[in-house]
């Protein structure tokens, strides 16, 4: 289990989708959330990987897939799964919002973008 401070399972996730990625217009193809400060961020297949980037800027190395059905860890400090309990509400983004997202912001050849 990643240690006390890695995660803080009161702090909900900062929106619904990438924050960076959103305030620039651009577009994700899964999201991750901090388990220490609830940011939200885009995954490493993304374009911007900012999830990764985020971790790297602030020291917070624990992510949870914020994905609908999905609930591993991940430590970027030792680049494998970790465990961790329930963090607050809610788990992932709506169901309805689509992957790649958001709506409308996805080029038509995102596959090809993909790292």
């Amino acid at each position: 289990m990643a240690s006390d401070t890695a995660i803080r399972p009161e702090v909900p996730p900062s929106g619904t989708g990438c924050v960076e990625c959103t305030e620039s217009s651009g577009w994700w193809f899964h999201l991750r959330r901090c388990a220490q400060c609830g940011h939200i961020g885009c995954c490493d297949s993304s374009v911007s990987q900012h999830a990764r980037r985020h971790a790297e800027e602030t020291g917070h190395p624990v992510i949870q897939s914020f994905e609908p059905g999905e609930d591993w860890f991940w430590d970027y400090e030792t680049a494998d799964y970790a465990e961790g309990p329930a963090l607050a509400a809610p788990d992932s983004h709506p169901e309805s919002q689509p992957a790649p997202g958001p709506d409308g912001a996805v080029p038509p050849d995102w596959r090809e973008k993909l790292n």
